[in-house]
């Protein structure tokens, strides 16, 4: 039997370590976890070596210290380009798209990912999202000292129309993934980048998606085995919203008696219904306290537990509230516990987030879903192994 090689990875801006337990496991090899954030390290040393983690500012960070590198991946800070933030985008300190390329240009790994907001595709950002597509298909051209942005950018375009260039060169795609669609009880929408280096000549596109909201609802509204499985009373589609109602009346409309395809979306009741209610004193886990003060108003109004969970959402001053909630059939709502999103974000159960519920909230809603990073991860070490 052929031994499948080592393949060995740089994380970047690791955060609580979604991408990066992905990569593990799909069989990666840590050689180095860096993040600046102090409680973010905690998490991370908490569930991996202390001597893989580097708390540290990219920005003096030292990067030719670790050999031969495969994959380099990370999640840039999203802030600069989040739909929640100021919008800067390159006008923004923490952009770090810059050091991710830094990184690249260093290591010439075989492959990199990088992941970010789906604001990053926001019109207004259309030129310096080409730019950061074009730096990263070419890492070695690095920008002169006089120049700014625009005039690298020019130059990249220059290189890129000529057809000629012998130095190192990456083949870069990208997609903005919906995490339901691939089975995270979640709608989070994020762009993932990967790149491939062009010497290795090899091809390789984005997993298909594997569940579908039609798939939830016909087990809901058409078959009803979603509720069988549970064992609960069938919900009322007036729990569902406007839109979502309109699509159930069209699956009973349909002329057929064959379920959609794919999947069903799996959805908060399917992540976290087998575990206890959260008390004061966390009985069942530390993790899994119960957290007062939750209200709902209009336009904060929850995750519905018959559907996939809203994006869990980390804010510049705490937790908004709204996204981290459960919504019951009756109306209720009440918080996440850290355990219950720690699930919602597929992380596993003895994963440990370190800090207060607001801290470890934040870690969470930053974190790129675990089984989700598997899924694209497993793919491309397939690949890179062949």
């Amino acid at each position: 039997m052929k031994k499948i090689p080592e393949i060995s990875c740089l994380e970047l801006f690791a955060g609580a370590g979604g991408l990066a337990k992905g990569l593990e496991l799909s069989g990666v090899k840590h050689k180095a976890l860096i993040e600046c954030n102090k409680d973010a390290c905690q998490t991370l040393i908490n569930n991996y070596s202390n001597k893989l983690v580097h708390n540290v500012d990219i920005r003096s960070f030292q990067f030719e210290q670790f050999g031969h590198i495969d994959i380099v991946s990370g999640g840039p800070p999203c802030q600069p380009f989040s739909m929640g933030g100021k919008h800067k985008g390159n006008m923004d300190q923490r952009d770090m798209f810059p050091y991710a390329c830094k990184a690249i240009s260093t290591y010439t790994p075989k492959i990199f990912i990088l992941e970010n907001v789906k604001g990053l595709l926001r019109k207004s950002f259309n030129s310096y999202f080409e730019y950061i597509i074009l730096r990263l298909t070419y890492p070695d051209v690095q920008p002169k000292t006089s120049e700014n942005w625009e005039d690298h950018l020019r130059r990249l375009e220059k290189i890129h129309t000529s057809g000629k260039f012998d130095s190192i060169k990456y083949n870069v795609i990208f997609r903005l993934l919906d995490a339901a669609n691939y089975g995270i009880p979640q709608r989070r929408e994020r762009v993932f980048i990967v790149g491939i280096r062009e010497d290795l000549n090899i091809e390789w596109a984005f997993p298909k998606e594997t569940h579908s909201l039609d798939s939830l609802l016909w087990s809901q509204f058409v078959s009803y085995d979603y509720w069988e499985r549970h064992k609960i009373k069938p919900s009322a589609i007036e729990h569902l919203d406007t839109r979502n109602q309109q699509r159930v009346h069209r699956l009973i409309q349909q002329p057929t008696l064959f379920r959609p395809s794919l999947e069903p979306w799996k959805t908060v009741r399917d992540q976290i219904g087998d575990l206890p209610e959260p008390d004061f004193e966390g009985s069942f886990d530390s993790e899994h306290v119960l957290r007062e003060g939750a209200k709902s108003y209009l336009g904060h109004t929850g995750s519905y537990i018959d559907m996939p969970s809203k994006a869990l959402k980390a804010g510049d001053h705490g937790v908004p509230g709204g996204e981290n909630m459960i919504r019951y059939p009756d109306g209720q709502v009440r918080y996440y516990t850290t355990f219950e999103a720690k699930r919602i974000q597929t992380f596993p159960d003895d994963y440990k987030i370190w800090g207060s519920w607001t801290e470890a909230m934040r870690q969470i809603g930053n974190a790129v879903p675990v089984e989700l990073s598997h899924h694209i991860a497993s793919s491309l070490a397939r690949t890179v192994c062949v």
